[in-house]
């Protein structure tokens, strides 16, 4: 039995897998949320609240949604929203003359940019957010050569925004 004077123990805070599944998770959700603003016209503010408020760990057809690292989420969209214009010539520059950003798939395109939001402005190393967003590719395209085509404008994209780090 314990002491009732004794201090209960500080409450356990999510281990360090469960950080790195919140982080993927948020970037996951950092490429929904960027699709559904293109798409719907919605601003940044409401499309990031209808998220943390409806969708990280909610239950839809009895399968709870992951739970989201809300800061990273929430930086990711700021800085997608911030800095598009140069993180979508980036990603011009990563693809063929042929295929500039607007002609890619809308997805992809908010792939793009939340990658492109971590690696102009993001804490975490290049090949972090390049394996990240390759993983939410296979999530998106689990059948199709997406995963590859975004880790190959994703390098090239790094490398732009960060030479120092390669």
């Amino acid at each position: 039995m314990s002491d009732p004077a004794d201090p209960a123990p500080p409450p356990k805070g999510p281990s360090r897998e469960e950080k790195r599944q919140m982080r993927s998770a948020a970037r996951l959700y950092a490429v929904q949320a960027l699709f559904q603003m293109e798409a719907s016209g919605q601003t940044v503010d409401a499309v990031r609240r209808e998220f943390e408020t409806h969708r990280f760990g909610a239950v839809y057809d009895g399968e709870e949604m992951a739970e989201g690292d809300p800061t990273l989420f929430a930086k990711t969209l700021e800085d997608a929203v911030n800095w598009q214009a140069k993180i979508d010539q980036m990603t011009d520059r990563a693809l063929v003359a042929a295929w500039p950003i607007n002609r890619i798939d809308p997805t992809l395109r908010a792939l793009f940019r939340a990658a492109g939001a971590e690696l102009v402005e993001g804490a975490a190393p290049p090949k972090v957010v390049i394996t990240e967003y390759v993983d939410v590719a296979r999530a998106f395209f689990p059948e199709g050569r997406e995963p590859k085509f975004v880790n190959a404008v994703l390098d090239h994209m790094a490398r732009d925004a960060r030479p120092e780090a390669f």
